[in-house]
């Protein structure tokens, strides 16, 4: 690595790692704020997210109301805050899902052989071949809606990404010294599999599921968008954007503020992502 004038690193590849001011601690500060909010919404929102006062319909963005209130009287606010428990612990848990599918997927396809292979990844590669947002509705169709259902659509949409990479890594540590190394001391295959294999294989997944976490949050959004989700009064940030659509000249904030925070928390987790993937980068460089 050489220094770079601005203030940077520039890595052997001629590519920049920012420093440690360039939005990280603002993103770890948005994540933090993000998780409050999933665990005690109460602490950051006092208002009730569901309460309907007709007479305060339509109020702009106020010192009562920061960010205004909705066509039912509800603070916008409060519902903002509350609807990050729906969306971004789908966004989690649809991730969690989507890379363990990936592993049952990927492990084998890399280990069993050259059948099970073929099989994997020529399923894989059709599923891969529609895009998520629609591989996620063909779920819906089947299984139904709700937010259980939601998100596994969303995770089922992840899992063919993941069950290649899962591949890949599998198939570059199957080959590794020490994995021969451990079969030649006569380690049981299973033994092998369980304490090397997918060891090695899940740390390089860390920062695509990091990423995905990104991604899930966007998808499960435009699920709710649709109306595929939590029902409603339930605040999430997808359904609260498709209710104030229709208002955008007359009541801009209903929509604006929880479409803000989708792309708040995806921005903040994009930039923890890449920040992981520059230091993994580092360490292999070093």
């Amino acid at each position: 690595m050489s220094a770079h004038p601005a203030g940077g690193t520039r890595t052997a590849h001629g590519r920049t790692a920012d420093g440690p001011g360039a939005g990280l601690p603002l993103a770890v500060a948005v994540l933090l704020a993000a998780a409050l909010a999933c665990a005690a919404p109460g602490l950051l929102a006092h208002a009730s997210p569901t309460a309907a006062d007709p007479l305060a319909a339509l109020l702009p963005p106020g010192p009562d109301h920061w960010f205004g209130t909705d066509q039912l009287g509800r603070d916008v606010y409060a519902r903002v805050v509350h609807g990050a428990r729906h969306s971004l612990l789908l966004g989690i848990g649809a991730t969690a899902l989507g890379v363990l599918a990936g592993l049952l997927v990927g492990l084998p396809s890399a280990l069993l052989g050259r059948v099970a292979d073929q099989v994997a990844m020529r399923g894989t590669d059709i599923a891969l071949a529609l895009p998520e947002l629609l591989l996620a509705l063909l779920v819906i169709a089947v299984v139904g809606p709700g937010p259980g259902n939601a998100l596994l659509a969303v995770a089922v949409s992840s899992a063919p990404g993941y069950a290649r990479l899962v591949r890949g890594q599998a198939r570059l540590v199957r080959r590794a010294e020490y994995i021969t190394a451990a079969t030649a001391l006569g380690l049981r295959r299973r033994t092998v599999v369980l304490r090397h294999v997918v060891p090695n294989t899940l740390g390089p997944l860390v920062v695509p599921a990091t990423l995905g976490v990104g991604t899930a949050v966007v998808a499960g959004s435009a699920l709710s968008f649709l109306g595929i989700g939590p029902e409603p009064p339930a605040p999430e940030w997808g359904s609260m954007l498709s209710q104030g659509r229709d208002a955008l000249q007359d009541a801009w904030w209903i929509a604006v503020f929880p479409g803000a925070a989708i792309t708040v928390s995806v921005v903040a987790v994009t930039v923890v992502g890449r920040r992981l993937h520059l230091r993994l980068e580092g360490r292999r460089e070093a």
